[in-house]
Formats: C-alpha cells, sequence, structure tokens
C-alpha cells in the first residue's frame, strides 16, 4: 500500500487528490472554467506564427500547447500563487483521453490544485526567484490528466508524486524563449506522470510535502475549502506580464499627455509588485514584457500597448528608448503579491506635473473584464477564429485544437508523421 499519511496526518498529495476526486462544479466555477478556455484558445491562436512554434516541436502535445499559449505573456494569472494557471491545465486536460463530459471538471480539478499549491509555496518562493507556474503546474497538470484518466484519490496522489522532479523553473528565464518551454515542460511533465500512475508506477505521496517544504513552501498552507479557484482568475488586457498590466492602466487613466512633453515620469511602487520586472534597458520584444519602463513608454506612445508595442522594432523607437531613460521608479517596503498597494505616477512635463494613482486594473478580480471587453480581446488575438472562440465550449475544445491551431498538432518531423498544417 502506498503510503498516504505523514506522521497521522493525510498527506498533501492525498488531501488534494481527494479533493480533486469529490468536488463537484458549481455554476460560478463552470463559468470560469468557459472563460478560461476562451481565453486561452484566443492567445494561443494568437501565437500561431511566433518564432517560438518550431521550438515547440520538441516537446509533447500538452507542452506545445501550453508554451505556445504562454508565449506572448496574454493569458491568466491566480493572484493569490502569482500562477498562469490555464495555460498548464487547458493543454492537461485537452491533451489526455477521457469521457467527453470530464473535460471542464478536470480542468478544474488541476486549476484547483495548482492554486492552492501556489498559494501554499507563497510570495516568499516567487520573490526568491522561482517560476511560481512551473513549481505549482506540473503537480497540477498530472492532477488534471490523472482526473481525465478515471484514476481515484490514490492513483490522483501518486501522479502528482510522479511529477515532483519537473516542478521547478526560474525567473531568470523571463525575456526568454526559456520561459515559455519552461511551462510547456510542466504540462508535460504532469501529462506524462498521470500516464505512469494509471500504468502502475508506484510512488510515494510523501515526495509532494517534502518537495513543497524544499523549496520553501508550508504544508498547512494547503486549504481545500471553498471554490474550485479560490479568488478567480485575472484576465490581461494587455500582451505583456502581469505586473506591467497596472502601471500601463494608471498611464492610461491620466489625463492626454504628448509622449514629446515629458520630461521625467515617477513611478512609485511596493517593491514586490516588480519582481518579476528584470529588464529596465530592453532590447527585445521579449525583454519589454519584463521592463516597468517600457511598460510606461508604451503606454505614453501606444495609448493601449497591443502586439505590435512588443516587437524588436517597437523596443527600438527613438521615441520609446527617449522615454525609457526619463521613467525612475521609487519602490515603497514590502508587497506580498503583484497588486499589493497601488502605484502612484508622477508624469512631468516641463513646469507640470500630471498625478495619478491605481489599485486595481481592468481585467483583474477586483475589475473584471465584461463581455465587449473580452470580444475585443479575442479578436485582437485571432480575429479569423474570433466567432468560433467566442462561442467554444469544453465539448468541442479538443476538435478546435486539432483543425484550428495547427501549431500545436502533431510534431511534423517525427517520423511516419505528416506536416501538421499539411492539406488533407
Amino acid at each position: 500500500m502506498t503510503p498516504m499519511t505523514e506522521d497521522g496526518m493525510t498527506t498533501v498529495a492525498a488531501r488534494l487528490a481527494e479533493w480533486a476526486v469529490a468536488h463537484r462544479p458549481d455554476d460560478d466555477d463552470l463559468a470560469l472554467a468557459e472563460r478560461s478556455l476562451r481565453d486561452t484558445m484566443a492567445v494561443t491562436a494568437a501565437a500561431r506564427g511566433d518564432a517560438l512554434r518550431p521550438l515547440t516541436a520538441h516537446l509533447g502535445a500538452a507542452g506545445r500547447l501550453a508554451a505556445l499559449g504562454h508565449v506572448l505573456d496574454f493569458d491568466d494569472l491566480h493572484m493569490e500563487s502569482t500562477t498562469h494557471i490555464s495555460t498548464v491545465c487547458v493543454p492537461a486536460v485537452l491533451g489526455t483521453p477521457g469521457e467527453p463530459g470530464s473535460v471542464a471538471r478536470a480542468y478544474l480539478a488541476a486549476a484547483g490544485v495548482m492554486a492552492r499549491l501556489g498559494t501554499a509555496l507563497g510570495w516568499e518562493h516567487y520573490s526568491s526567484g522561482w517560476h511560481a507556474t512551473c513549481a505549482a503546474g506540473a503537480p497540477a497538470a498530472a492532477a488534471g490528466a490523472a482526473v481525465r484518466l478515471g484514476l481515484d484519490a490514490e492513483g490522483i496522489a501518486r501522479a502528482m508524486a510522479l511529477a515532483v522532479p519537473a516542478a521547478g523553473g526560474v525567473q531568470q528565464a523571463f525575456g526568454t524563449a526559456g520561459k515559455a518551454l519552461q511551462v510547456g515542460f510542466a504540462a508535460d511533465a504532469g501529462v506524462r506522470a498521470a500516464h505512469l500512475a494509471a500504468a502502475g508506477a508506484t510512488a510515494d505521496p510523501r515526495a509532494l510535502t517534502q518537495w513543497l517544504r524544499l523549496v520553501g513552501g508550508d504544508p498547512d498552507r494547503v486549504d481545500t475549502s471553498g471554490p474550485a479557484v479560490p479568488g478567480g482568475l485575472a484576465v490581461k488586457m494587455f500582451p505583456c506580464c502581469y505586473a506591467m498590466q497596472r502601471p500601463i492602466s494608471a498611464v492610461r487613466e491620466l489625463p492626454a499627455v504628448r509622449p514629446d512633453e515629458v520630461t521625467s515620469v515617477v513611478v512609485r511602487t511596493p517593491e514586490g509588485t516588480t519582481q518579476p520586472l528584470i529588464h529596465h534597458d530592453p532590447g527585445t520584444g521579449l525583454q519589454a514584457k519584463f521592463s516597468l519602463e517600457y511598460a510606461v513608454a508604451a503606454a505614453l506612445l501606444d495609448g493601449r500597448p497591443g502586439f505590435a508595442s512588443f516587437t524588436d522594432d517597437a523596443v527600438r523607437r527613438p521615441a520609446a528608448r527617449r522615454l525609457l531613460s526619463l521613467v525612475r521608479i521609487e519602490h515603497d517596503a514590502g508587497g506580498d503579491q503583484l497588486l499589493a498597494g497601488e502605484v502612484r505616477l508622477e508624469v512631468h512635463r516641463g513646469g507640470d506635473v500630471v498625478r495619478g494613482a491605481l489599485r486595481f486594473p481592468p481585467g483583474s478580480p477586483s475589475r473584471p473584464p465584461d463581455g465587449p471587453e473580452l470580444s475585443a480581446k479575442i479578436a485582437d488575438c485571432a480575429p479569423d477564429l474570433a466567432a468560433e472562440i467566442s462561442t467554444l465550449t469544453w465539448s468541442g475544445a479538443a476538435d478546435f485544437v486539432r483543425d484550428r491551431l495547427p501549431a500545436a498538432g502533431p510534431d511534423p518531423r517525427r517520423r511516419g508523421s505528416a506536416p501538421a498544417d499539411a492539406p488533407a
């Protein structure tokens, strides 16, 4: 019998597995799952032509979909755990066979495990440089895939334990292809672990608790109460790191400012809120997605920063380079998540100063996107597929990936397979 207790207490893996089996989604859970599916499919469709696509051929099916869904940094975020939940959990359950009616429930099981593990890892884990999406993502993907495969609680717990070796990833990858690829690694590892558990591979569920402690988490923080995803999910309105959503929105809410009149910009924000923004003088579009200085410059220049704002050429615009050099960041002490406190702005233009402050940006759980905002995002991401994505349900999601997202389909380089985007 695989050990399911430690010191007389149920293991973290067993508690999460029992929750995943027992949870029955309510209407709010299912609405979140449907929104997450459409948002994830939209941002994945937007990456069909990204330079990462050829590299994803070396990943498994779930990993290809996950990496493409994350490369534009336009996918959703769980604030309490600082994890990109859907870009891992949607591919994991769509890439695993099972009863058609089980896929939404499997997604919510994976998302709930990821939210709870990420919250148990805590801000200290993220602020020390770990990429929590990968750390919590691998066991979560295993849980979702195991639910799809019909495993019981004991099997799900083994699957999560088997995913522990892949539960890592670091923030130094931000601004490179490595960020999206390591998210793909996590999704692939979780699916692989679930199949191994289904095939009878043994594992000790206590491994998940040991891992959690070793990487700075607290098993006592694992709370299985509440909705499937406690706190809900934030939807991004701009294709860049979530830490840039609030500064961009704050600039957009200022009175009109002509960029050529700006002489300096002061940004005041809690120190923790800039943790992932490691590129202060970005030279590429990918680096710019993790630059607070560029967030300000792009918002001033472009109004509503979109895909065109995060190209290499856009970052190298003389006007953008000038504004970058004028931004000064002043940190308040502390901050235990990306929306801690508020961001305050001072935009100087000659002798005038325009000031603004913002607590919650559009798309955050406190300011959830409405239907028109979501429709606009989907249309920006995939104008040719917008109508289909806007009405997509979980029952048709696997077919949508196969038929409409060939970039995430079978590896055309593998011997004996036809190119995924070749005519039938």
